[in-house]
């Protein structure tokens, strides 16, 4: 069997990429993981993102090089090896980044990756629950929610930043970065809902 593009590596990337030039059916696309399947029921619950940290299985758990500022200790730096990639072990907290930080991005290649557009492709990929505002979109194929339950500890924080007089911030995605609140998550129905789901699984259903 012959391929017009090889992919290697279904994480995040790879299975954006892999759902983009797929979308024209005379392009044959090959994506290539080195893991298993996310049929995982820990993959799927939130809860069980505190066990796939250590999950070999799907996890490569890689470790960083001796860091001089922490006593030469190396970290623990966990990373997907799994359909999905990180976005299947992570705590799905939906982040976009500083905008300073594409500025960065379109400084080493080119224009098109600076702040303003991709700022409009984060809008168009969004699928937000909750929001519905210049920030957000509701129409994207990846489904960003608020926390179904809040955590009594999370709540605490927060009313402790507050009372500390930081500013409330109810979306970090939104005008600002500044401030304490609750941050979304890539959830769909109480789920992880991870790059895999609608970009690649969703997808290759529809295409068979």
């Amino acid at each position: 069997m012959s391929f017009d593009v090889i992919i290697v590596g279904a994480g995040s990337a790879g299975c954006v990429l892999a759902n983009r030039l797929s979308a024209d059916p005379a392009r044959r696309v090959c994506l290539i993981e080195a893991g298993p399947r996310d049929r995982n029921p820990l993959i799927h619950i939130p809860l069980g993102l505190a066990v796939l940290a250590r999950m070999r299985g799907i996890n490569w758990g890689y470790a960083t090089d001796p860091e001089p500022a922490l006593n030469n200790r190396r970290l623990y730096w966990p990373r997907g090896r799994v359909l999905g990639g990180s976005s299947s072990i992570n705590a799905m907290i939906y982040m976009r980044g500083h905008p300073a930080d594409y500025a960065g991005w379109a400084a080493a290649a080119g224009p098109e990756w600076d702040w303003p557009r991709v700022r409009q492709l984060f809008i168009d990929l969004e699928g937000n629950t909750a929001l519905s505002d210049d920030h957000h979109g509701a129409e994207g194929p990846l489904t960003v929610s608020n926390l179904r339950k809040v955590n009594p500890l999370s709540a605490a924080f927060v009313q402790a930043g507050l009372d500390c007089q930081f500013p409330e911030n109810p979306d970090f995605n939104g005008a600002s970065q500044d401030g304490v609140g609750l941050y979304q998550v890539t959830q769909a129905n109480g789920q992880r809902f991870s790059a895999a789901a609608p970009f690649w699984t969703r997808s290759a259903a529809a295409r068979t």
